[in-house]
């Protein structure tokens, strides 16, 4: 291992104390010392770097605890502009974004069963649309993308809805933006937005974020970086078989996958099987009326077919929650995407389960949770991770 050089050692101090500015809405300078340990010198000419760049700039005078009064800093929140992609199933969606998460343009597209060279045409259009908002520097573009995907490479690997299979994404997207760009899975994407803008996280906290939608997958934060696996399919848990007996088809081949039993799409198609069955019940007995807002509307009248379907899904999600329990021991388990529309009740379902069929000592210690962030996780995920890479702000 080679000793750090003077410039390296450098970077790494302006990234803590940078790092450390963006954890406080205000702070002096001698906090900053204190907190990271640096000379108070080092803190001084790093700050009068930051102010240079403009991401930094002094807001006012704080309470004096004895001494001189300190002069309080704070991150110039637009000074840094980042783009996040949600490529969902239904509607691609896409932000500008600032350094703090705060959403300066929305773009909205439906996807209207569009796939291969006419979906990624759509993420064209989006981002040409986003390209135009007047926010510079522009850092990157962070995209979430369902399917497996190899982000060290940019690449999508298999996004069966989309019809990609080994896409180029981030060097097609970087040809043609010139800018930096972030490719990770959806789930993966949700993971990062809630750790970095949702409940406070430590900087070597835990989490995981199981993004439940048209599909299910789970972002896996350890330590405070994102766990991709060997492979960057860690997470993949929609794919795990929980009803093995008399499963449903999958779309991955296999048969019970927790995708079939507990997603929104086996939601929708489990009550339209159901409901020309089920007497007494207020959703209509045509498929093409029952909808996810329909199943929901039901659900919220305390309709029986409704809270049967829904408290079913939730239990199989509960089952799955239970391995990755077992598995890692992670004890905050935030749960995100269409599904969490179903509330209390939903979570209920989820929670007694993964306390009944998880060992006793770990389950106690696990909290599972609603996310913070609705609908703009993955967007806010996506750009996250290039705002967490502090050296992007000074490539200007």
């Amino acid at each position: 291992m080679k000793k750090a050089t003077q410039q390296q050692t450098k970077e790494h101090n302006r990234n803590l104390a940078l790092k450390t500015i963006f954890g406080h809405a205000s702070i002096s300078r001698a906090e900053i010392a204190r907190i990271t340990s640096l000379t108070r010198t080092t803190v001084s000419d790093i700050v009068s770097e930051l102010i240079a760049e403009g991401l930094v700039n002094e807001i006012g005078v704080g309470e004096s605890l004895g001494g001189k009064s300190p002069i309080l800093l704070s991150l110039v929140e637009d000074s840094r502009c980042l783009i996040g992609l949600d490529l969902a199933q239904n509607q691609f969606m896409g932000a500008v974004v600032n350094l703090r998460g705060q959403i300066r343009k929305m773009v909205t597209l439906p996807v209207n069963d569009r796939r291969g060279g006419e979906a990624l045409a759509l993420v064209y259009e989006m981002l040409d649309q986003l390209m135009q908002t007047v926010c510079q520097p522009m850092v990157g573009i962070g995209v979430g993308t369902p399917g497996l995907v190899n982000t060290n490479e940019g690449v999508v690997v298999n996004a069966v809805n989309l019809d990609w299979q080994d896409l180029p994404l981030a060097h097609l997207l970087e040809e043609r933006y010139h800018l930096p760009v972030s490719v990770l899975n959806d789930s993966q994407a949700a993971a990062m937005g809630e750790y970095t803008y949702g409940e406070e996280h430590t900087s070597d906290s835990s989490l995981i974020v199981i993004n439940a939608r048209h599909g299910i997958g789970a972002g896996i934060v350890i330590n405070g970086r994102l766990f991709q696996g060997d492979g960057g399919g860690a997470g993949e848990i929609g794919h795990v078989v929980v009803a093995p007996e008399g499963g449903l088809p999958c779309r991955c081949g296999n048969r019970g996958c927790l995708e079939t039993v507990a997603s929104a799409q086996a939601l929708v198609k489990r009550t339209q099987m159901l409901a020309s069955q089920t007497a007494g019940t207020q959703l209509p007995h045509s498929p093409q009326s029952i909808t996810l807002d329909a199943i929901e509307q039901a659900f919220a009248a305390d309709d029986p077919l409704a809270r049967q379907v829904v408290l079913d899904a939730g239990r199989y999600m509960g089952l799955a929650i239970s391995s990755l329990v077992g598995t890692l021991n992670i004890q905050k388990i935030v749960l995100t995407g269409d599904m969490t529309r179903f509330g209390a009740a939903w979570l209920e379902a989820i929670r007694s389960t993964v306390a009944q069929t998880t060992l006793a000592r770990l389950a106690q210690g696990t909290q599972v949770e609603i996310g913070q962030l609705g609908a703009n996780g993955v967007i806010l995920g996506a750009s996250a991770l290039l705002a967490n890479d502090y050296a992007l702000l000074f490539k200007r």
